[in-house]
């Protein structure tokens, strides 16, 4: 929590996310990792989308996350979407499914998360859409720290 004061005396809260200090970061790197992969590309913080790519910005940015995906980063596990398997839908009353979820840790807390989204024509992700989240989380959770 961020305590401000403005100039005729009133006194602003302002909820303070680490991720907030890499968004622009985090705004390239999920353009990157989008055109990459060929998949949309969300970036959370532990509340909020802060960034996102290959998808329309104005649907997703600073939607509050779901109760699914809060969840999956509070037990540090990720996702990956299995046929048969439980869907993740990360935004809270969105339709978008998470084809690929992890969490960004830093310093040993939870700051957010890297997901893929499943695209409109349900092309089948890689290994190697996998690996890249994997790497942008622990990326993104190392330039946190520093």
């Amino acid at each position: 929590m961020e305590i401000f004061t403005a100039s005729d005396g009133e006194v602003i809260f302002k909820k303070y996310s680490p991720m907030g200090e890499i968004s622009q970061f985090s705004g390239q790197y999920s353009e990157v990792l989008s055109r990459t992969s060929g998949m949309p590309v969300l970036i959370t913080d532990r509340d909020h989308v802060v960034s996102a790519s290959g998808i329309a910005k104005k649907d997703v940015l600073e939607r509050h996350i779901s109760k699914q995906l809060e969840e999956l980063m509070e037990n540090r596990e990720n996702y990956v979407k299995q046929k048969g398997g439980s869907p993740l839908f990360p935004i809270d009353n969105a339709d978008f499914e998470a084809s690929i979820a992890f969490p960004i840790i830093a310093s040993g807390d939870i700051s957010g998360a890297v997901i893929f989204l499943e695209t409109e024509n349900a092309v089948p992700f890689t290994e190697t859409e996998v690996k890249l989240a994997q790497v942008a989380a622990a990326f993104l959770g190392k330039q946190m720290e520093e």
